[in-house]
Formats: structure tokens, sequence, C-alpha cells
């Protein structure tokens, strides 16, 4: 389990990596180590943090919140952080996002009825979150109905580390992948 790296290097890689705070006990069991000596190794990178130790004050901060423990921003340096923040795009995207995002990948050209009509929910606002994060794109207007179809862009590709759709997982062959009835726009 790596027991023998440093503590302290243990427990800042967890603290690293949660993103809620990490109670003493559970920080304690992740790092395979005694809740006094967990105790004493946060004290210690706390002051190391705040510059009371033996480097510099850093820009993060060790704080106890909500009976746990997490890694923040310092307070002074959010105007920095929320510029930053501000001129990016979010990062995330809602279930319902990756959902839809998932049937137009797998499904395209797909219109937009059609992937209201697989997840049985309304799709107007997340299309339009997707089209303004540029993963999906406007590809036709079907000629009967007028319908636009949309597919994936290359910037999907990029977020997702592939060349090509073909590199996409398959579908699992115990789900129903909605091909039937699917033509119909409704799942039987």
């Amino acid at each position: 389990m790596g027991s023998e790296l440093p503590l302290s290097e243990r427990v800042e890689a967890i603290l690293f990596i949660v993103d809620e705070p990490i109670g003493l006990v559970a920080l304690a069991a992740a790092v395979g180590a005694p809740v006094p000596a967990v105790r004493q190794t946060l004290e210690a990178l706390g002051d190391d943090y705040d510059g009371r130790g033996r480097g510099p004050r850093r820009g993060f901060e060790l704080r106890e919140v909500g009976g746990g423990w997490r890694l923040y921003v310092r307070e002074d340096l959010d105007p920095v952080v929320a510029e930053f923040v501000g001129g990016q795009a979010p990062a995330r995207l809602s279930q319902a996002a990756l959902e839809t995002l998932a049937v137009i990948a797998y499904k395209q050209p797909v219109t937009r009825s059609q992937v209201a009509s697989i997840r049985a929910v309304n799709v107007d606002s997340v299309v339009r979150t997707l089209l303004a994060r540029g993963l999906i794109t406007e590809l036709f207007a079907d000629s009967e109905t007028g319908a636009i179809n949309y597919g994936t862009t290359d910037a999907l590709l990029q977020h997702l580390g592939i060349n090509s759709l073909d590199e996409l997982p398959p579908i699992s062959p115990l789900l129903d992948d909605g091909a039937d009835g699917f033509d119909e726009g409704t799942l039987r």
C-alpha cells in the first residue's frame, strides 16, 4: 500500500484528491497510520503551508471544515482564481448532459426528438448547453421534417482522448441500446 513512503507524502496525496473534507479516522485508514500520527502530520503540513515550516507560505492552506480536512485556496487569492475560472468554460457536465452526449455520440446523426425519446425526458436545454460548449454540432436538417440532426465534434474527441468515434467503448451487450423502435421514435 506504500506504507514505506513518508507519512506526510501519503497524507498530502490523499488531501490533493479529495473533493470533500475527509475525517481524521478515514484519512488515517486511507494512509494506513495511527490517528495521533496523522493528526501530528496534519498540524505539521498546515504549519508548512502557512510558511511556519521550511519554506514560504503557499497559495493553498489546510483547513478543518465540517469534521474533516481539505486543501483550499487561500482567501486572499480568491480574485486570482475567480478571474481564471471566469475565463474558462465549466469543466463538468451534468448527468443529464453526459447521458444526452452519449446518446448523440452512439446514435449520430440523431434529432433532438429521437434523443428525447431514448432518454424519456425533454433535452432542449441540454442540447443547447452541449452546442454552446462545442461538443456537438448541427449536421443537417431533415428534408421532410426540417428536424436538425446532431453529431459530435472533434472537441469531444479531444476531451475523451480518442482519435475517432470507432474508439468509443462498445455499448454493453447486457443493456438495451435502444435500437429496437429507434427509427419509430419510441422505445418498446
